[in-house]
């Protein structure tokens, strides 16, 4: 069982954090200045600060780290209350990319983009730092190529995690608790729920749970139903970064985080019912079912913020901008 179940999934989530976290850090600093720049801008209107947000959390990789950085703008009073509604609307649409990257099941090329990724990091760096075309260049000029190398790298990092941990498929087949669970789960799917929440606030990583569901649903051994509910406790327990993030934070941060964990246990518990129309919904756009794992999640979250949207205008929201 250790062999063939805990250490793949280990190993395999291992590489795959590590993967995220090394596309995050160099999306990161590749699009940080452009955030603080046309913030103001951006974010002007709920939707406008959806569509932004939507384009900012794709580019990091990470809906956490654009609502924990939200919260922090707000805190500092750089941002009022208001204008940060579009922004959690935008981060949970975002966010998809990343689930919709691994649908692709495209990681029979992950280690050969890992291998490039690394030799065009490798050069950019020997360019800047011997300057080989030309003594005038200016200083870190291949800078934002060893950056778009290095998030190549771990999102190739990330498709290699997801293929170590489709390997735990059969041994799972065999199991009786993962028996015992999907029984469980096919009569109630609170059960799924639940399990994808504790994970996800375990791992503080909806991303890399949502990941295993696509890699077991691909290998035949999750049903895409139970994998759909998964997908919806994901989003539910992607919010516990946010509320830790809350502790000690201004009052108008801490609306931020109760915000971010309404809009999603609202939208999980609005969409519990509907989970056979929402399965039967993907089951048209592809006959892969960690592709329809992956379009779940994507239809749950752009479906969940263009209803809220309207709320957005209300005009009580201006109220609160003197409140922190």
């Amino acid at each position: 069982m250790f062999h063939t179940v805990i250490f793949p999934v280990i190993y395999g989530l291992i590489i795959f954090l590590a993967g995220m976290k090394v596309m995050e850090a160099a999306l990161g600093s590749w699009a940080g200045p452009l955030l603080t720049n046309f913030l103001e801008k951006a974010t002007a209107s709920p939707f406008k600060g959806m569509l932004f947000s939507t384009g900012i959390t794709a580019v990091l990789q990470s809906s956490t780290a654009v609502t924990v950085l939200t919260m922090g703008l707000v805190n500092a009073g750089l941002l009022s209350f208001e204008r940060t509604l579009g922004i959690i609307l935008g981060s949970n649409i975002g966010t998809c990319l990343t689930t919709e990257l691994i649908g692709l099941q495209i990681g029979r090329i992950a280690l050969p983009l890992l291998g490039v990724s690394i030799l065009v990091w490798a050069a950019a760096v020997l360019l800047d730092e011997y300057k080989l075309f030309s003594m005038r260049s200016a200083p870190r000029a291949f800078r934002p190529i060893q950056l778009m190398a290095l998030a190549a790298a771990g999102f190739a990092m990330v498709m290699l995690g997801i293929r170590v941990m489709q390997m735990i498929g059969p041994a799972l087949e065999q199991s009786g608790l993962f028996g015992w669970f999907i029984g469980q789960s096919t009569h109630n799917l609170w059960w799924s729920i639940a399990a994808g929440a504790a994970l996800t606030a375990l791992m503080h990583s909806s991303a890399a749970v949502i990941g295993l569901a696509i890699a077991l649903a691909a290998a035949g051994t999750l049903p895409v139903g139970i994998g759909i509910g998964i997908v919806l406790g994901a989003n539910v327990g992607t919010c516990v970064t946010a509320v830790i993030a809350a502790i000690g934070s201004t009052k108008s941060g801490r609306f931020v985080a109760w915000t971010h964990v309404v809009l999603n246990v609202g939208g999980a518990l609005l969409f519990m019912p509907f989970i056979p129309q929402l399965h039967w919904a993907v089951s048209l756009l592809s006959a892969d079912g960690g592709a329809q794992i992956a379009h779940a999640q994507t239809l749950f979250n752009i479906v969940c913020s263009l209803a809220a949207l309207p709320l957005c205008y209300l005009p009580v929201w201006k109220k609160l901008r003197f409140q922190h």
